[in-house]
């Protein structure tokens, strides 16, 4: 593998191969790709379900989300249509890491200034995001969310959460 540009895996995933950030093995990078894939299609219901977990399991970080409106049960933060779409922003925004893996930091620069000076979210609250995600992953595609799947997908939310985290001081 090349530390520059991209490289073609298995015939079908594009990925970028980074020495500092290696977050793929072909096996592994190809069936994140592909998780990926799966994943936009109802990126609404994977985000509201980890956003749904993050709220609700870390109930703390609901301060950042006032303007949601009822988040006072699992079942009014499920059925809050706020949740949703925040939830699908989210999770779009994952796929959008895959396409920029070469510079995660530039790709999350306005998220980060966003959450930073605007929104003053703690960036512990983006590991914590990153986890739950992980969980939301392998309970839905189980069997496919081999060990190797979630090591990629561990170093991208890592990676995810560094970027988000960039501007803080």
């Amino acid at each position: 593998m090349s530390d520059k540009g991209p490289v073609l895996l298995e015939g079908t995933c594009w990925v970028s191969y980074n020495l500092r950030f290696n977050l793929r093995t072909p096996k592994a990078g190809c069936a994140t790709t592909t998780l990926i894939g799966k994943m936009q299609v109802t990126p609404s219901l994977r985000g509201k379900k980890s956003l749904l977990r993050l709220l609700v399991v870390y109930p703390w970080t609901q301060r950042f989300f006032d303007n949601f409106g009822n988040l006072s049960s699992s079942s009014a933060i499920m059925g809050n249509p706020k949740v949703k779409a925040h939830g699908k922003k989210v999770l779009t925004s994952f796929g959008d890491a895959i396409k920029n893996m070469d510079n995660l930091k530039g790709a999350f620069a306005k998220l980060s200034e966003l959450h930073c000076d605007k929104l003053h979210v703690d960036p512990e609250n983006f590991k914590l995001l990153g986890n739950v995600l992980l969980i939301v992953l392998a309970t839905h595609f189980g069997k496919e969310f081999t060990p190797e799947v979630q090591a990629a997908w561990q170093k991208l939310v890592s990676g995810v959460a560094i970027a988000l985290a960039h501007k803080y001081h």
